[in-house]
């Protein structure tokens, strides 16, 4: 629907259900007749329930004619068995109440054959009155990337295919013009515009993304990092092998040109989409022997050595970019994600030097955007807390690796969800919610904090 451009209509049927429309949208509210709608199309309602009393309230929505009206009751049953199908146990991981409330939060963000959307809300301020309001309802294709490789660290979990599939479809269709995101139907997310609809406080109702117009270069690294884990469960078909060797076509004619990077920004030659693609070539390298496999190993080697050269501090500490003396949390991941060694010394010195600089109470902060103290610009990311964890993990340090996982799972809501931001002075989860790859994160983590250690496998050229 048009929301704030397409007026909407509301009546009350005979049974006491109200039905609404706006453009091709219809929805039925049922179980509150006493609802009354205003002059200005809100529908209003009082409910008073005794102790004891429940009531439910339905809400429909679809672009087609709805059927007849659901059967709470029958709702109910009907989602709570479907629930415990699609989750899998988790056993053997740490927190696996988390964990498993993690994979739902994925499960449910997925939708079959449109991919999973980064979250399913738009408009929830990172910081109040800053218009910092993102709609974060598309599929980003790196946070397909992130979730594929939290439900394949041991066994193959049943959303892995459903992750491949819809990034293949988009690597096929768009090759190397591929764009870091898409709507649950193909399409590009729509440019930004601002409804005229009440939001939520201290934000404004933000529709589409800018993200739309951007080339990152990390995105096609980390899908070599999904086909990766597929072919390393044999699950890689003959076409993901294809949308794989565009993959790397994207990267070899891309790699030297600046991108928008991870954090969106203006185009730079960020340091952290280099060494993603790095990781990315190495790891599908491993699992796809053959000529693809060589020419992603010497395109790794020569972005790497470009890479070391105009982008490693003389102290050995990967800086955000080059010519400047700036670090970022996102270098966290190439020690994780087979770029390096996670025992490699850049990876070592760059963990020290990003755990020093943007940490604080447990909490770390992407980089510093400005000289205000960490915390006042923007909240900490969960996300680099929980790459934290891993890097330490990786790096054989058991006890800080625990540390920083539970200082970030304890940041969850009631309902033990994330947003991608925690305000650490306010203790306040900050921006949409619950936010996909932070909730992948957090799956992956548990899962390789409760398993056996790995060798290492990672490059230190």
């Amino acid at each position: 629907a048009d929301f704030g451009n397409t007026p909407a209509e509301a009546r009350r049927d005979e049974q006491g259900h109200w039905l609404l429309t706006a453009g091709d949208l219809r929805a039925r509210w049922s179980g509150l007749p006493e609802a009354r709608a205003d002059d200005d199309g809100v529908l209003r309602g009082e409910v008073y329930l005794a102790a004891g009393e429940h009531r439910d309230l339905v809400l429909e929505v679809s672009d087609r004619p709805l059927d007849d009206p659901v059967d709470a009751e029958q709702a109910w049953q009907a989602t709570e068995h479907w629930w415990r199908d699609q989750v899998p146990a988790l056993e053997n991981v740490v927190g696996r109440r988390d964990a498993r409330v993690a994979y739902a939060v994925l499960r449910g963000l997925t939708t079959p054959g449109g991919g999973m959307v980064a979250a399913p809300t738009l408009g929830l301020p990172e910081r109040a009155e800053a218009g910092r309001n993102y709609d974060y309802r598309y599929v980003w294709l790196r946070d397909q990337a992130y979730a594929g490789l939290a439900v394949s660290v041991e066994e193959p979990l049943p959303l892995l295919p459903e992750l491949v599939d819809v990034t293949t479809a988009r690597v096929l269709e768009h090759g190397t013009d591929l764009a870091p995101a898409y709507g649950v139907t193909g399409g590009l997310p729509p440019h930004e515009s601002t409804l005229d609809v009440p939001a939520y406080p201290g934000g404004a109702a933000v529709v589409g993304n800018w993200v739309r117009g951007q080339f990152q270069l990390d995105t096609p690294g980390e899908l070599l990092q999904l086909y990766a884990a597929a072919a390393r469960h044999d699950l890689l078909t003959s076409e993901d092998a294809k949308a794989a060797e565009l993959l790397v076509d994207t990267i070899d004619q891309r790699w030297r040109k600046p991108d928008a990077g991870i954090w969106e920004l203006d185009p730079d030659w960020w340091t952290h989409s280099r060494l993603a693609c790095v990781g990315g070539l190495r790891r599908f390298a491993e699992q796809v022997p053959g000529e693809l496999a060589g020419r992603a190993e010497d395109l790794a080697d020569a972005i790497l050595a470009e890479t070391s050269r105009r982008c490693l501090s003389p102290d050995g500490v990967w800086l955000r970019r080059p010519r400047h003396h700036e670090l970022d949390a996102s270098l966290l991941l190439p020690g994780i994600r087979g770029a390096l060694s996670p025992q490699d010394p850049r990876s070592l010195a760059t963990i020290a030097a990003v755990e020093e600089d943007l940490s604080a109470d447990g909490y770390l902060y992407r980089n510093r955007p400005d000289d205000r103290p960490l915390g006042e610009a923007e909240g900490a990311f969960l996300l680099c807390g929980f790459a934290m964890t891993l890097a330490h993990w990786g790096a054989g340090h058991d006890v800080e690796a625990f540390r920083w996982f539970e200082r970030q799972r304890a940041a969850a809501g009631p309902a033990g969800l994330f947003a991608e931001e925690f305000d650490v002075e306010q203790q306040q989860l900050r921006g949409n919610l619950p936010q996909g790859f932070v909730h992948a994160l957090l799956l992956e983590c548990s899962q390789r904090l409760g398993a056996e250690p790995e060798t290492d496998t990672g490059s230190g050229t």
